[in-house]
This record gives C-alpha cells, sequence and structure tokens, in this order.
C-alpha cells in the first residue's frame, strides 16, 4: 500500500496526505507559507473565533490571510452556538476564497471549553450534529456551496468518558467531508499519549464514508509513516512536530516514498526562518514580528551547537537586524 498519496475531501482533491495542522499562535500565513515549500499539501488556520467573526473584530481577518503561496486551505472556526456558527461560515465565505471549513471540537483550553465549545462539543454529540448541520446549510445556501465542512475531535471527556463514536456519528449526519481526530481526551490536554488505537477504530467505523486524519504524538516523519501503517487513517496533521521543523513534511514525502531521508543542515533551518520572519513583518508589523519569532527561532536553534546560548540571545531580539546579528555571530 502506497502511504503517500492524493486525498479528497469532498469535491476538493489535494495532491498528498501530510498535512498542517491548526495551531494557536503559530499556525499563521508567514508559517504556513514555509510549511507549503517543505512539502505540506493541507494547511489550516489557526482557530477563528466565530463570536469574534459575528461581532466583525478585525483581528479576526489577519487570522484568515491566505498565504501567498497557498493552492488550497482551511480555514478552522471554533464556538458553542448553532446560529453563531452558521453565520460565521458566511463571513467566512465572504472574506476568503478558502477551500474548507473547519470545526474545532477538540481544544481543551478551559476559556473555550467553558463557552460550549472546543473539547466541550465532543461530549454533547447533540449539539455538534445541529453545529455540523446548521454550518453545513449555510455553506450550501453560499455562493460557494461546494466548500466542505470538516470537523476536528478528540477521544472524549475523560477516560470515563469517550465519546468519540458519538461524536464522530453525529458529524457525518450533519454533513461533515471528513474527520479528524487527536486521540487524547479533554482531560489529558496534551499530556500522556495519544491513544493511536481510537483512530483505528474510527477508521473502521466511517468505513470509508469519509476520509479520517490523524493527530497527536508526531514528531518525527517516522512517526506519520507509524500511524499511517497502524491506523489506516487516510492522512496526518502535523502540529507541535511541525514547529521549527517545517521540514518534517519533505522529510516524510521522503521517508514515505523512497524509504529515508537526509535531514535539513542548520544553516538552511536558520534561513528558512529568516523567510518567515520576513513574511510574518509584512503581513503584520516588524514589532510583532520580531516577538513572535523569539519562540520561533528558539524552535528553530534546537539541535544546533551551542543552541542553548543563542537561545538566550534569541529571547531579546526586538528587531529584525537584531536577528541578524545575532545569527551572524553563529553562521
Amino acid at each position: 500500500m502506497n502511504l503517500f498519496h492524493p486525498v479528497k475531501i469532498g469535491n476538493l482533491t489535494l495532491s498528498g496526505n501530510l498535512f498542517l495542522a491548526p495551531v494557536a499562535g503559530y499556525s499563521d500565513a508567514a508559517f504556513r507559507s514555509v510549511c507549503i515549500e517543505n512539502g505540506a499539501a493541507f494547511t489550516y488556520t489557526e482557530m477563528v473565533s466565530a463570536e469574534a467573526l459575528v461581532r466583525n473584530n478585525q483581528k479576526t481577518e489577519v487570522l484568515m490571510q491566505r498565504g501567498y503561496n497557498e493552492k488550497a486551505y482551511a480555514v478552522q472556526i471554533f464556538g458553542g452556538q448553532e446560529n453563531v456558527m452558521a453565520e460565521a461560515a458566511k463571513i467566512v465565505l465572504q472574506k476568503t476564497n478558502c477551500e474548507v471549513i473547519d470545526i474545532n471540537c477538540g481544544c481543551p483550553v478551559p476559556k473555550i471549553v467553558k463557552t460550549g465549545a472546543g473539547s466541550a462539543l465532543t461530549r454533547d454529540p447533540d449539539r455538534l450534529y445541529k453545529i455540523v448541520k446548521a454550518v453545513t446549510k449555510a455553506v450550501s445556501e453560499s455562493e460557494n456551496p461546494d466548500v466542505p465542512v470538516t470537523v476536528k475531535i478528540r477521544s472524549g471527556w475523560e477516560q470515563k468518558m469517550m465519546t468519540w463514536k458519538e461524536a464522530a456519528l453525529a458529524t457525518l449526519e450533519g454533513g461533515a467531508k471528513a474527520i479528524t481526530i487527536h486521540p487524547r481526551t479533554k482531560a489529558q490536554g496534551y499530556e500522556g499519549h495519544s491513544d493511536w488505537s481510537i483512530m483505528k477504530d474510527l477508521v473502521d467505523l466511517v468505513c470509508k464514508k469519509v476520509p479520517v486524519f490523524g493527530s497527536g504524538d508526531l514528531f518525527k516523519p517516522e512517526d506519520a509513516k507509524k500511524m499511517l501503517e497502524q491506523t489506516g487513517a487516510d492522512g496526518v496533521m502535523f502540529a507541535r512536530g511541525a514547529m521549527g521543523n517545517p521540514f518534517i513534511f519533505k522529510d516524510t514525502v521522503s521517508l514515505l516514498t523512497t524509504g529515508s531521508f537526509e535531514p535539513v543542515p542548520a544553516e538552511e533551518r536558520i534561513k528558512t526562518g529568516f523567510r518567515e520572519l520576513e513574511r510574518l513583518v509584512s503581513e503584520t508589523s516588524e514589532k510583532h514580528a520580531c516577538l513572535e519569532m523569539r519562540k520561533r527561532f528558539a524552535a528553530y536553534s534546537k539541535g544546533i551547537q551551542n543552541g542553548a546560548e543563542l537561545r538566550a540571545k534569541i529571547v531579546h531580539a526586538a528587531t529584525v537586524q537584531e536577528y541578524k546579528n545575532i545569527f551572524a555571530a553563529f553562521f
């Protein structure tokens, strides 16, 4: 079986099955663009608040911008009320030409959950169904009726409340064209291990009605290969594993198609970080971009000789020139 292959989501055909997950505070257009340069077949925006969209919050528009090299991308929205989510979906289609609208039913962060959004929906299949159906209906009545609606879920609320099956069936009934599962519970957050056996069970349950994508504990190309082999998932989504390492996509493509890959040299890693910085400056401001890139350059510099000394300087950089000076001393 060829583990690297095209994928269909509704009427959308993607060239590959390695995706960048929606990552709050990270997967902006600048970062997504370098992931695409390095082999990501599809990318998701940071999650966008449906409430903020409906209230016309200007910051949300920045989150939804298409990257300059994105042939296809998804806007992920979150919310706990079906009417607000439906209205938000209409706004997404008015303000962007995204290829997919994804509904977040997995975020475990308390401030999201307490509004009835994120992981709260995984334990409330009835409301999840109503939201998916409302969003699907809103899209079908828009000028872009073929845009598929997809959903990301978790395995459940806690170990004693594993509701992934009910949640998955609710999303299918509501009209979702793909399901992504992060097989951790809300209670786990990002701790412990994700249970890939649940992913396999979901693949069996869905039985090819729609594609199933996997997320969770994908930190190196070998992890993606194992997930695809062990679960039968149609594709994988890299999240934390892509931070500071957008090369994980091309490394994984190489592993899946040739059986091996060559790690990217340190200098190339940093050059990619500077491309991301430049794009972030052009999309926002130098001040914002340089503050944001502190954590990102720290991630890019992992594994570099004397990296700790380098990171001690990175966390104080405030201008593009300061970053250039810091790295010039190392290369």
